[in-house]
């Protein structure tokens, strides 16, 4: 006598208990909620911490208001970069091309508006949206060639990309005018601010807005169906696929998220300075990239934060030693390009030695031991 044997892969779980493969996402099941708006448990902390950064630029001097410029616009690339490698799992060593690439977007829309005499309040924005938009374009692009590769290969790929962009931009010089870069107008405050309103504070509040922004959404992106469909394709590709996840599609949009916020960072980082050069976009900027959300917490948004901050004080590390040394030419030449990425390296290794998780990790598990409410095991 042959019995029937139900078909387990189709069985429906009994009431009350999730299926065996919906328990390969994390989070709640169907999309409920858990605790209240994702998007306002976000807002609140974004909008504290960007009246504290708008308070503390009406108290600094000109230079140091850059800094925060400067840490705000590589804060919207490593917030995205991390996403990409640490919640997905790819590695990219082309992101300092996609800043590029968004950098010279936004320099080539202002002087197309320059030459024909347009002026207007939403001419920046306008820019930055076209850098966000050609650079999703890049990754999209990048993302469908790294859904077939793993490992060094996708390595090989992106890395070439980070070779590939600055030699575009001294091969057609009459578009991007070779190694001199591109020029463009300054941003300037709004009548409104007063005659007399410092231009390094009102650059300071435009990167703000641009980092507050891209931290809002990529950490509802985190928290989402979608980014818990990337932490499951990073743990397990095969598990994925039977949790009916379409693991090439989230790791193309992976990129192109990642690559969004690198125009976005690019853009910013261009406006500082109102002119964009290849040398700006070197392949060491990929390197220190990838350091930066390493050492800061890898997959940790606060982790971002960290590498943001290491990559305006380390980059600023050999002028710094210059000016308080007085050290011989060709010795500060030698400083100027090597130290940054001497120190950064030393950085990773201790960190990578003394706290794994990075700084966001260390500095969770200290406060977690100096917790006053922290209870103790009972024998």
């Amino acid at each position: 006598m042959t019995t029937t044997q139900p078909d387990v892969s189709t069985a429906e779980p009994p009431p009350g208990r999730p299926s065996p493969l919906r328990r390969l996402l994390p989070g709640p099941p169907d999309g409920t909620k858990a605790g209240g708006s994702t998007l306002l448990r976000h807002l609140v902390p974004v909008v504290l911490a960007g009246v504290l950064v708008v308070l503390l630029t009406n108290q600094l001097p000109p230079y140091q208001n850059l800094q925060v410029a400067r840490v705000c616009a590589f804060l919207c690339v490593t917030a995205g970069y991390t996403v990409l490698v640490g919640l997905n799992g790819q590695l990219s060593l082309g992101h300092g091309a996609l800043m590029a690439t968004g950098a010279y977007t936004v320099a080539l829309v202002q002087r197309a508006f320059e030459a024909r005499a347009v002026q207007g309040p939403w001419i920046l924005p306008l820019s930055l949206l076209a850098a966000v938009a050609v650079t999703a374009a890049a990754g999209l692009v990048i993302g469908l060639a790294a859904a077939r590769l793993r490992g060094p290969y996708l390595a090989g790929v992106t890395l070439t990309v980070a070779t590939l962009v600055p030699a575009i931009t001294t091969i057609f010089t009459g578009v991007f005018n070779g190694e001199q870069g591109l020029r463009f107008p300054a941003e300037t405050p709004p009548a409104f601010l007063g005659a007399y309103f410092q231009p390094e504070r009102w650059l300071a509040w435009i990167a703000l807005l641009a980092a507050l922004l891209t931290m809002l959404l990529m950490a509802n992106l985190v928290r989402s169906r979608f980014g818990r469909s990337l932490r499951a394709v990073r743990d397990d590709e095969v598990a994925a696929r039977l949790a009916g996840i379409h693991v090439a599609r989230n790791q193309v949009l992976a990129f192109v998220v990642s690559a969004a916020c690198a125009g976005l960072g690019g853009g910013v980082y261009a406006v500082l300075t109102a002119t964009v050069a290849p040398g700006k976009f070197a392949l060491d900027l990929s390197l220190f990239l990838l350091m930066a959300i390493v050492i800061g917490g890898l997959g940790s948004l606060a982790g971002a934060v960290w590498g943001a901050i290491l990559l305006v004080a380390l980059q600023d590390l050999p002028s710094l030693v210059t000016d308080t040394f007085t050290l011989p030419a060709g010795l500060a030449q030698r400083l100027e390009g090597n130290l940054a990425l001497a120190v950064f390296g030393l950085i990773l290794i201790v960190v990578m030695l003394a706290a794994p998780g990075g700084l966001q990790g260390a500095a969770r598990t200290l406060t977690a031991r100096l917790r006053p409410g922290r209870r103790t095991p009972h024998p």
